[in-house]
């Protein structure tokens, strides 16, 4: 899978958005982002996986504890990513809706000037 996709899964789940939303305040310890949560901490553990493995947070072991933090390069190249997206350098072959719609009633052999 790529990073991308990987971000866009991570970015799914309710809880894992939730947790991230925790960790814009600041760096958090798995014990302390689990008491937020009513699930058990291996639940919570694989979520933050998911974050880790997506590269939306950083996880550094200080002591007996695992700190977490934001990683904000990632979403800058989210950010980056979208911007491309909505000024057509996407990549891809992407058109709006309208434009599919135009193109389909040309097909049919309408106008697609509105007559």
């Amino acid at each position: 899978m790529s990073p991308l996709n990987d971000t866009f899964k991570a970015l799914s789940d309710p809880t894992r958005r939730e947790i991230l939303r925790l960790l814009v305040k600041g760096d958090l310890a798995a014990g302390a982002i689990a008491e937020r949560f009513d699930m058990t901490k291996p639940s919570i553990s694989h979520h933050l996986n998911t974050l880790k493995q997506a590269g939306l947070v950083l996880d550094e072991r200080r002591g007996q504890n695992i700190i977490y933090s934001l990683n904000t390069t990632v979403f800058q190249d989210v950010l980056s990513w979208v911007m491309n997206v909505t000024k057509g350098e996407g990549g891809g072959k992407t058109q709006s809706a309208g434009a599919r719609g135009r193109r389909e009633k040309e097909k049919r052999g309408g106008s697609h000037d509105g007559q």
